[in-house]
Formats: structure tokens, C-alpha cells, sequence
């Protein structure tokens, strides 16, 4: 498969919200083994920092929380209820503790499994906690543009799973292409 522009670490480095919906339609890639996995990102939320009340970040600088406060455009992966990996990709200033989580992907190569769902699509991509912190202008597990500029609408709509966040849990920080078949939840 042909390579595209890897996103620069610009990128990553502004407005979390921003960085949400402009990951929508762009490539995710893995390589491993030889192997390059790709897919379309479709779904994804904001975790604007550490007054997001949603956000891990909100606890502080944790062992666990580090990577969100360091430089822009790194792997946060972390394991939620005991076994399904999560990937975020860091956003804003370093010391700003933001991220931009992956709710959902189209298979586009080597892609097995569903992949409506953070924990769903790691594990059809092969990304585990071995990746957090991984920079994401490495040549083995980047993001990508698109072969061919699309258009699209964006939904816009509260978070998924996040009802204990006080205010914070019904701001529209969730986005995902209209009409997507891939996306987790309608």
C-alpha cells in the first residue's frame, strides 16, 4: 500500500476539539511484523484537559496520566475494566493534559474484528499499553492523510460513558462522520 503524509506534530499541538473533528476521515496505521494494518478514523472525543471533569487528566499528573501532559502527537494507551486497551493521541502544549480518544475505525487493509468501539479497535489494530507513549511520527504506528480529500458531516454529541462528570457529561465533545456504518453507537 502506498504511504501518505504522516500528520506533523503541528497537528496535534492546538485545540483538542479541533484536532477531534479533523481526525475524522484521516488514516490510522500499524505496522507490526511486517504487516501493515490500516483503517479510516470515524469516531472520536475530546478530552480537553484538566478541568474536563471526563478526562483522566483530571486527577493530575499521575503515572497513568503522564503522557497526557507530555508533548503533543504521542499514543496515551491505557486498559479499562481489566482487559480492553483504549488509544488516545495527545494533544495541545506539553503540560496541558489533553487527548483525543479513538472511538471508532473502517478497516481499510489486514484488518480483522469489529472495530466499533475503543477496546474493539485496538485489538483488531494490535495496539496494547506497549505503544503508550509511542511518538506518532514513527514509521510503524502514525496517522495519516487520506489517498484522496473527502467531504463529510460531522455529528456532534455527548461523550459515551461519562454520566459522572458533573457538567461535563453532557458537552457534545463526541464526533463521528454522519451516516458512518462503522461508528460505536447511534
Amino acid at each position: 500500500m502506498k504511504r501518505h503524509a504522516k500528520l506533523p506534530r503541528s497537528f496535534y499541538a492546538r485545540s483538542t476539539e479541533d484536532v477531534a473533528r479533523a481526525l475524522l476521515g484521516k488514516h490510522l496505521v500499524h505496522v507490526q511484523d511486517g504487516v501493515e494494518r490500516r483503517a479510516r478514523i470515524v469516531e472520536t472525543e475530546a478530552y480537553v484537559g484538566a478541568h474536563d471533569l471526563a478526562s483522566h487528566s483530571s486527577k493530575g499528573v499521575t503515572p497513568r496520566t503522564a503522557i497526557m501532559y507530555g508533548p503533543p502527537g504521542h499514543a496515551y494507551v491505557y486498559l479499562i475494566y481489566g482487559m480492553h486497551n483504549c488509544m488516545n493521541v495527545v494533544t495541545e502544549a506539553e503540560g496541558h493534559g489533553a487527548a483525543v480518544l479513538l472511538r471508532a475505525v473502517e478497516p481499510i487493509a489486514n484488518i480483522e474484528g469489529n472495530t466499533k468501539g475503543p477496546g474493539l479497535l485496538c485489538r483488531a489494530l494490535g495496539i496494547d499499553r506497549q505503544l503508550n507513549g509511542h511518538d506518532l511520527l514513527s514509521d510503524d504506528f502514525y496517522i495519516a492523510e487520506p489517498p484522496h480529500r473527502e467531504t463529510f458531516s460531522i455529528v456532534a454529541r455527548p461523550r459515551i460513558g461519562v454520566a459522572y462528570a458533573a457538567e461535563w457529561a453532557d458537552a457534545a465533545l463526541r464526533f463521528y462522520i454522519e451516516g458512518n456504518p462503522f461508528i460505536s453507537r447511534k
